[in-house]
């Protein structure tokens, strides 16, 4: 390994068909000079690798997986994570159509073979000299053109001192096929004595016991799951499929005054672009002129189009319903709004959370210790057995063990429920960063909802201007001036009705803000400070003359934003944030879900439980800074409690990376959203029930798939090796084996993609 600037790689691998496939590739790519970090998932069929570019690159990278025995797709270097996606889907749809190629001739071949076998010399059409020669001709082409792979695979294996699912498969049914062949060659290399088999002298030949039709029936079933399995697992990603999709392919641009349709790839920051009602929105960009109703459900999961103006954001892959108008790009490629959704999900998708660790486990030691029982199987029913069957019976139980166990199946269980769960929530306006937080959110107990943004829109008004010195008007427009250099929700507010009031703002000299305090500034000649009545405190300016003002609107749930000029309090500013409207019933459905609800805010006491009333919170935790935050969730967590952290701003940053499960509001700042691990692309507090509740049903269906992955072959491995034969006298028969195992794998995937149907808990009247 070399230490040194890494950057992350996507490769998408093909040839994988278990847990194990996984874990030797990690390995390979772990053992490369340069790579400090590989990850490869079995569902999504994509490694993750983190490498020094200085020590490694793509080809060199590319090259270990090749040499571990698998395939992998080098992306462009100018490729989108869309384009990149559209790649690699053109080429798993070519698989695919091989896949199913194989699969026919294997399935028409081994028709045949296996009615001449199921004759058993009864059928008198089917009872001729040749009939043993007929099954070969017939079996050898799905053995070395049909199967081929099975075998290559396990050859590759074989040289890294390995073992993997495809192992099972060549093994056993190479042993069937290379016994029948031997068989038909020199039956009387199998003959204990004359009476130990059926004999037939037909044209001089003797016909012993053979099972071509188990060889080629295994692989002809073993083709129709894998065929099963990969339909499914495409049906996992359907979701990120549709974010693809909505990626437009050009885009009208403006420049010099000519209007052009270009190549999104074409497209530049600072480019003039032009949309026409029912259009889909390039790139990310600003309204320059005109208005539109915006369709945002892909981002957001909401129906009902939102009204864009002149200076709103508008995202590439949004449809415009309504009016013409032209935006400035902002930005473009990989840096789009909808690029960023598709690589989140993808790394969502590839994660894997820690409920996968005991399969991982057992997946890699799976398959040596089937070889073992299954040799095992052989010995003891050569010993065992009566002595003129005892090599057929040793052969059928060494076969069905091999072909029953089911690796995939438990390899499977977890990565297709996390790739439906994380594209079920990106389809409803979540966006979830790993399988890790995932699996935390259905444990939480506590949810911690900061007030200002999350609870409330985010958006206050000024209520009302209390000036102690100077006119309302004069008090405003000083307040409006000092908070003109700051971004904080509560200054804008102020600003903004200073300007409705047409009164003059001035910029001021310096400006220092106090995060979770207030403001100073210099305006003119005079100091103000602006801020709640704790920073006033700190600074030992007496807050007394404005107490009984500041008391009256935090009982209305109004914030005092407390004026101070040169040291002495001239008034205050009554700023109201409003209250989301679906707030009441969301949290009113978390508590329903059994968790919890806490309001973390920097705001005084009086108006955060003001605000609390409101939505049905009884805790509250008040008068918090930033790093007070922290702190707060550390003492929730050091009791025990399993903590989820919902917020929007700079100063919820540290809570959220504090949290078990950090839940950003997506109207928000990028620091909030990049310390999160969730994030709501609507700020809506009903995507955080959606959140939680899809997380347990996502859980749960992983539970069940891990259940039943490892009762099958709990329950399957001794049934093929004979274990009944002692109370019932009844043998599994090697295809009945195969097609059980194909539809382990089946079955894991049909109950991962019941997630498609899932619904948010609905919220219910109080």
């Amino acid at each position: 390994m070399t230490a040194g600037t890494t950057e992350r790689l996507d490769l998408p691998v093909t040839g994988m068909t278990c847990a194990a496939c996984a874990a030797r590739i990690e390995r390979s790519l772990g053992k490369s000079d340069g790579v400090s970090e590989a990850s490869v998932n079995l569902a999504t069929e994509r490694a993750m690798i983190r490498f020094d570019p200085a020590v490694t690159d793509v080809s060199r990278i590319v090259e270990t997986i090749r040499g571990a025995g698998y395939d992998a797709i080098a992306p462009s270097p100018t490729s989108s994570p869309a384009d990149a996606a559209v790649e690699a889907e053109a080429h798993r749809e070519a698989e695919y159509r091989t896949l199913r190629r194989k699969f026919w001739i294997a399935a028409v071949l081994a028709l045949p073979v296996l009615v001449i076998a199921m004759s058993h010399g009864r059928v008198a059409a089917l009872n001729f000299g040749a009939a043993g020669w007929v099954q070969w001709v017939l079996t050898t082409p799905i053995i070395f053109y049909c199967g081929a792979h099975f075998y290559r695979s396990a050859w590759a294996a074989f040289r890294h001192r390995d073992a993997d699912m495809n192992t099972l498969i060549a093994v056993g049914t190479g042993a069937a096929y290379v016994y029948s062949t031997a068989a038909l060659l020199a039956p009387g290399m199998f003959v204990a004595r004359p009476s130990a088999v059926r004999m037939q002298m037909d044209g001089g030949s003797m016909t012993v016991p053979l099972y071509f039709e188990a060889a080629a029936v295994i692989i002809a079933l073993i083709l129709l799951g894998r065929l099963l399995e990969a339909r499914a697992k495409g049906r996992t990603s359907d979701a990120l499929k549709k974010l693809v999709g909505l990626q437009a392919k050009t885009a009208r641009i403006l420049r010099n005054g000519v209007e052009s349709e270009i190549p999104i790839e074409a497209v530049v920051p600072g480019d003039r672009i032009v949309v026409r009602p029912g259009e889909r929105i390039p790139v990310d960009g600003t309204v320059a002129e005109g208005d539109s109703a915006i369709d945002e459900s892909m981002l957001t999961g909401e129906s009902l189009p939102v009204d864009k103006k002149e200076g709103d954001t508008v995202f590439g892959g949004t449809m415009n319903r309504v009016g013409s108008f032209t935006f400035d790009a902002t930005r473009v490629g990989r840096d789009t709004m909808l690029a960023r959704i598709v690589q989140m999900v993808e790394q969502a998708q590839g994660s894997r959370p820690p409920i996968a660790r005991l399969a991982d486990v057992v997946s890699g030691i799976f398959t040596p210790i089937v070889l073992t029982i299954a040799i095992a199987t052989f010995a003891i029913w050569f010993v065992a057995a009566p002595v003129d069957s005892r090599f057929t019976m040793a052969l059928v139980s060494f076969v069905s063990v091999l072909i029953i166990a089911c690796p995939c199946a438990l390899g499977l269980a977890t990565p297709t429920a996390i790739m439906v769960g994380t594209g079920v929530a990106a389809e409803n306006g979540i966006l979830i960063r790993s399988g890790e937080s995932l699996e935390t959110a259905h444990k939480l107990t506590t949810i911690v909802a900061d007030k200002t943004g999350t609870i409330t829109l985010g958006e206050p008004v000024v209520t009302n201007v209390v000036s102690l010195a100077d006119s309302d008007d004069d008090l405003l427009a000083l307040s409006a001036s000092a908070e003109s250099g700051s971004e904080h929700p509560v200054a804008r507010a102020i600003v903004r009705e200073a300007k409705s009031r047409g009164l003059e703002i001035v910029r001021p000299r310096t400006f220092e803000a106090k995060p979770g305090l207030g403001m100073h500034a210099k305006v003119g000649d005079h100091q103000v400070t602006l801020g709640n009545p704790a920073l006033m405190e700190t600074l030992g300016i007496p807050a007394s003359p404005i107490a009984e003002h500041v008391e009256a609107a935090a009982a209305r749930g109004v914030t005092p934003v407390v004026v101070a000029r040169d040291g002495v309090i001239i008034g205050m500013i009554g700023v109201a944030d409003e209250v989301r409207s679906e707030a009441r019933l969301s949290i009113a459905a978390l508590r329903r879900l059994g968790l919890e609800v806490v309001m973390l805010t920097g705001d005084n006491a009086r108006t955060a439980e003001a605000v609390a009333r409101q939505v049905g919170i009884s805790r509250v935790i008040a008068g918090v800074l930033p790093h007070q935050k922290v702190a707060e969730i550390k003492r929730l967590q050091d009791s025990g409690e399993i903590v989820g952290m919902v917020g929007d701003g700079i100063n919820d940053a540290p809570a959220l990376a504090q949290s078990d499960v950090g839940i950003a509001i997506g109207t928000g700042t990028d620091v909030a959203i990049e310390a999160s691990d969730m994030t709501l692309l609507r700020g809506d507090l009903r995507r955080v029930v959606t959140a939680i509740a899809l997380s347990r049903s996502t859980i749960a269906t992983v539970k069940q798939n891990l259940f039943w992955a490892f009762v099958y072959n709990v329950i399957g491995i001794p049934l093929a090796a004979g274990a009944l034969y002692p109370i019932t006298g009844w043998l599994l028969s090697p295809v009945i084996a195969s097609a059980a195992m194909s539809l382990s794998s089946v079955s894991v995937l049909s109950n991962s993609l019941r997630l498609k149907g899932f619904r948010a808990p609905p919220l219910e009247v109080t």
